[in-house]
């Protein structure tokens, strides 16, 4: 077998190798936080359009509903007529009511999209800005602890050739 040097590392350069070790850990982490809050905040926004989507049905259904009922008082009324004139006046009254109600229907209903659309927007901003701050901030984290463990490694590269 070959006869090996026995080469010892020198403290300093074992104490900069370990605090490089701990800096990448720390910008590591920071990343993988900014990393999941933003998962968990997207989450969120997939609940909350969820949500909308089923208010957006539900209150469809409702307006389904208060339209077929009308229609059956409609047609309640047009069997009980004593003539044709009262028939027709339940008729015109019908449609007149049901225009307005239908006009409601329909500003509630965009309403009702344009707020959950623009409740969507706002937090899809926010989520991509807080992520670029996020990762912006990790990465400088990162780029500090490189600079700082290369400053560290030119010093202990210095005491080890003194």
């Amino acid at each position: 077998m070959a006869n090996t040097p026995n080469y010892e590392v020198p403290g300093e350069m074992r104490d900069f190798a370990e605090k490089s070790v701990d800096q990448a850990r720390k910008a590591f982490d920071s990343f993988i936080g900014a990393a999941r809050r933003t998962a968990d905040t997207v989450q969120g926004s997939a609940e909350a359009a969820r949500t909308n989507a089923q208010d957006l049905s539900s209150r469809g259904f409702e307006f389904a509903e208060q339209n077929v009922n009308a229609a059956f008082d409609l047609a309640q009324k047009l069997v009980r007529s004593k003539d044709v004139q009262e028939a027709m006046q339940h008729q015109a009254e019908f449609v007149r009511t049901q225009f307005a109600a239908i006009q409601a229907q329909a500003k509630e209903f965009g309403g009702i999209a344009q707020s959950a659309m623009q409740q969507g927007a706002e937090r899809a901003k926010s989520v991509m800005q807080e992520s670029a701050d996020q990762a912006r901030k990790a990465m400088e984290q990162g780029a500090d602890a490189t600079r700082q463990t290369a400053q560290d490694a030119e010093n202990a590269t210095r005491k080890a050739t003194s």
